[in-house]
C-alpha cells in the first residue's frame, strides 16, 4: 500500500466521520390533563432529558404534545392524531387505565413503540411502563420514620390516611408502610382511613380518627397533596405544631408536593419520600431511546420504576432537581 492510498484512506475516514449527523426522531406526548403543577415539570424535564440523552445517543428529538382535559375519548383521538402524523414513539399518561389499551393496540398496528407514564394500562400491555416506585417510596419513608421516633424515644400511635384502594399506588404505599411498621416495635397503626384521594376526607378523616383515638401522636399520609386539609383538621384540634413542641404530631408523608415543602421546612412534616418528577422523566427518555433502537429497556415486572429520595427538614432545601421546591 503506497502513501497516497494510506492518506486517501485517512481523508476518506475523516470525511465519513464529518458526515455523521444525529437521527431525527419525534416523540408524541399525550397528557390526560395539565391541571397539576407536576405535569408541567414532567414536560420540562422530558424535553431537557431528551436533549441531553439524545445527544449522547446520536438522536435529535422533537415533541408533538397534546392534552385531553380529563376526557378518555379525546385522549384516544389525540393519540390517533399522533399515529397519523407518524411519530416515532408515544409517551402517554392515560386518563383511563382500561381505555388507554385501545390506543396501545392502535400504536402496535402502526409499529410505534408505546410507553405508559405514571398511569399504567389494565387492558393492554404497552412496550414499557415508567413510573415512580410507590412501594419503595413508602418503605423508605417508614424506615426513616421508625428511626426518627426510636431516636426520640417515642412510641408511635399512628393514624394512616390511605389513598383510593382501587389505585395500585395507594395499595403499594399502605402495604409497605405496614410491612415496616407492624414489626418495628416502635409504630402501631391505630386506624387506617381510606380517603379516595378526596381532600375533604383527608380533613374529616383526620378529625374523626383523632377523636376515636385520643392517644394518637403520629400520622402516615398516602400523599401530601392534601396537606392543607390535614393542617386544617389538626389546627381545629390544637395539634398542628412543629417538631420540638410538646403538642407536635409526628407526620410521615409521600410525594412532597409544594405545600408539603413549606410544611417540612417549618418542621411540621418529619419525613417523606419524593415523587420524583425529574427521575421519572430521566427514566422515560432512557427507555424511549432503547425502544427506538429496538433494544431491551430492561424493566422489571412492574415496569421501569424510579425510586424517590427521602426528604427531611434538614435536607429539603438541598435536594437537587426537586420539582416542588420553588427555588
Amino acid at each position: 500500500m503506497n502513501l497516497r492510498m494510506v492518506l486517501g484512506g485517512v481523508v476518506a475516514s475523516f470525511v465519513a466521520v464529518g458526515a455523521v449527523h444525529a437521527e431525527e426522531k419525534t416523540i408524541g406526548l399525550s397528557w390526560n390533563s395539565k391541571e397539576n403543577e407536576i405535569v408541567g415539570k414532567w414536560e420540562e424535564y422530558l424535553q431537557s432529558e431528551a436533549a441531553r440523552q439524545g445527544k449522547e445517543a446520536g438522536i435529535e428529538f422533537k415533541f408533538i404534545i397534546n392534552v385531553a382535559d380529563n376526557d378518555p375519548t379525546r385522549q384516544a383521538a389525540n393519540i390517533e392524531d399522533l399515529i397519523n402524523q407518524g411519530v416515532d414513539l408515544i409517551i402517554a399518561r392515560g386518563e383511563d387505565s382500561a381505555a388507554i389499551g385501545s390506543s396501545i393496540r392502535a400504536a402496535k398496528r402502526a409499529d410505534i413503540p408505546f410507553i405508559t407514564f405514571d398511569h399504567g394500562s389494565t387492558s393492554q400491555k404497552p412496550d414499557a411502563h415508567v413510573s415512580g416506585d410507590s412501594y419503595n417510596q413508602a418503605k423508605t419513608t417508614a424506615e426513616a420514620f421508625v428511626a426518627v421516633l426510636k431516636e426520640k424515644g417515642v412510641k408511635g400511635q399512628c393514624i394512616e390516611l390511605q389513598g383510593a384502594l382501587k389505585d395500585v399506588n395507594a395499595v403499594n404505599r399502605s402495604k409497605a408502610w405496614h410491612e415496616v411498621t407492624d414489626t418495628s416495635g416502635v409504630v402501631t397503626t391505630v386506624q387506617s382511613v381510606p380517603t379516595e384521594w378526596n381532600p375533604e376526607i383527608f380533613r374529616s378523616g383526620t378529625v374523626n380518627a383523632f377523636r376515636a383515638n385520643s392517644d394518637a401522636n403520629c400520622m402516615f399520609l398516602a400523599s401530601d397533596f392534601a396537606i392543607s386539609a390535614v393542617r386544617s383538621a389538626l389546627e381545629s384540634m390544637d395539634k398542628w405544631h412543629p417538631a420540638g413542641d410538646p403538642k407536635h404530631v409526628y407526620i410521615a408523608s409521600q410525594d412532597i408536593f409544594p405545600e408539603a415543602v413549606a410544611a417540612m421546612e417549618g418542621g411540621y412534616i418529619d419525613v417523606g419520600t419524593t415523587f420524583d418528577a425529574y427521575d421519572h422523566a430521566k427514566e422515560a427518555i432512557r427507555v424511549a431511546i432503547a425502544l427506538i433502537k429496538k433494544e431491551d429497556p430492561k424493566c422489571g415486572p412492574d415496569g421501569c420504576l424510579a425510586a424517590g429520595r427521602v426528604a427531611t427538614p434538614t435536607n429539603i432545601d438541598s435536594l437537587p432537581n426537586l420539582w416542588s421546591r420553588k427555588s
